[in-house]
């Protein structure tokens, strides 16, 4: 059996706007939260005038859970892999110019954004930056969905030219010709190659299969299958490092974890970490707003890839193929979860990237973004087509702009036609849905050496 991005069954769509809703399949991120209700949680329910499916909805959001087990990543949990990840993550020696670090796109004050419609690193990219924010709780990374852990992904921008446009060989010489950096990579994966080794290697090498010929890819073919073999295993273990610091970066309790809380506990203090207007907004989210059917659970995210509605950068049809063109990179990644580098190569990981079916149906998809945070990672949507979150409301109520491909010409989006105390309400919920983010450090560079 094939795992899919996509199915024909349709829903009626709200404030997430999907034209095409995806089959979850495999585990979800977050563990399964128990929805049933006491009597005292009923009695609480019935005085805020919450219906019973509403109130089983509700509970489903919260609480956020601690980031799964990475299996295909041993070190996932060290505290030393953390710490060593937390100096690459701000380190922009490992950019080609020495300019750009994990941290110029996901700048902490910004909730590990960078406020940019699109992102900027050594060139203007074409997508938005999505916070890193509890990115562990994800079981596809990116908004196509191109890496399958954190550690693979966190292996991509170092190469890619517009990011940070950097070297594989390159990266390891550095890391681990630096005195401390090495201790610190000694320390988690045991003894590192010899340094008369790492000093032997070209200035540049990398595998580029877009252009086999330049100077990078040549150095790279030149190498032995051993001394390749070495560099990429190097290579993964500083993804894994920097995927344990980013399983540090979660963000917290929000207002309406703690108001979840106050239901079950028949706490009503809790209660009151929702205001009537943002209560108003929860019923309007988990009811006719639909919004819950994409942005569900813990997460507030159903984790799939769907086709969004919304303008295209500067009009016109959409170019970006989103998941299409993510599907076909996470399988040919070589250090996807079921690669030699992967911790455990023949788990369920491995089986999901392995079995994931390229359909063409999901053309033009991307993931569907937890909106935890959603109140400081402005703007929105792939590409940042919608500069706040009043625009984003606007747009689902009106539908006005919305782009429709050929292929996927679906017919249940609607206009929400919500009215301005609607919209109101909405956007009161939506902003109580920030944490207090990462804490002991982590949410911010670390001391200088």
């Amino acid at each position: 059996m094939k795992f899919s991005d996509a199915t024909a069954r349709l829903r009626p769509c709200g404030l997430a706007g999907v034209l095409l809703v995806a089959a979850s399949c495999g585990e979800r991120a977050a563990p399964p939260v128990e929805t049933a209700a006491n009597s005292s949680t009923d009695d609480l329910a019935a005085d805020l005038g919450l219906s019973p499916i509403e109130l089983r909805r509700i509970l489903a959001l919260g609480p956020l859970g601690p980031p799964p087990p990475d299996p295909t990543n041993r070190v996932a949990d060290d505290e030393d892999a953390a710490a060593l990840g937390h100096r690459l993550f701000f380190d922009e020696r490992l950019s080609r110019d020495g300019s750009v670090s994990c941290a110029t796109c996901h700048d902490p004050g910004r909730a590990f954004t960078d406020g940019r419609a699109v992102s900027m690193g050594l060139g203007e990219g074409s997508r938005n930056a999505p916070t890193v924010l509890d990115a562990a709780q994800q079981r596809w990374l990116t908004w196509d969905g191109r890496a399958d852990s954190l550690w693979a992904q966190a292996l991509q921008p170092m190469e890619r030219r517009i990011e940070m446009g950097g070297d594989r060989t390159a990266i390891v010489r550095l890391v681990l010709t630096d005195p401390q950096l090495r201790a610190e990579y000694e320390s988690v994966f045991g003894a590192a190659p010899d340094l008369d080794w790492l000093n032997g290697l070209p200035e540049a090498a990398r595998p580029v299969e877009v252009e086999p010929g330049q100077p990078a890819a040549v150095a790279w073919d030149a190498l032995s299958e051993a001394d390749r073999t070495s560099i990429n295993d190097c290579f993964a273990n500083l993804g894994k490092a920097l995927a344990a610091y980013q399983r540090r970066l979660q963000g917290g309790e929000t207002n309406l974890d703690r108001f979840v809380r106050g239901l079950r506990n028949g706490d009503e203090e809790l209660l009151g970490s929702l205001s009537p207007e943002a209560i108003a907004g929860l019923r309007l989210f988990v009811g006719r707003g639909g919004c819950i059917q994409c942005h569900e659970g813990p997460m507030l995210s159903d984790g799939e890839f769907h086709l969004v509605g919304a303008p295209t950068p500067g009009g016109g049809m959409p170019t970006d193929p989103g998941r299409f063109l993510g599907a076909s990179i996470v399988k040919a990644d070589g250090f996807n979860a079921a690669s030699r580098h992967s911790d455990e190569p023949e788990g369920g990981a491995a089986l999901r990237v392995s079995t994931l079916a390229v359909s063409p149906e999901t053309w033009g998809a991307f993931r569907t973004p937890s909106l935890r945070h959603v109140g400081r990672t402005a703007p929105y949507m792939h590409a940042g087509q919608l500069p706040d979150l009043e625009s984003v409301i606007r747009f689902y109520s009106t539908l006005e702009g919305a782009v429709q491909l050929d292929h996927h010409r679906e017919q249940v989006l609607v206009p929400l036609e919500l009215s301005e105390q609607e919209s109101r309400e909405l956007l009161a919920f939506l902003k109580s849905l920030e944490g207090a983010g990462p804490g002991e450090g982590w949410g911010q560079a670390p001391a200088q050496r």
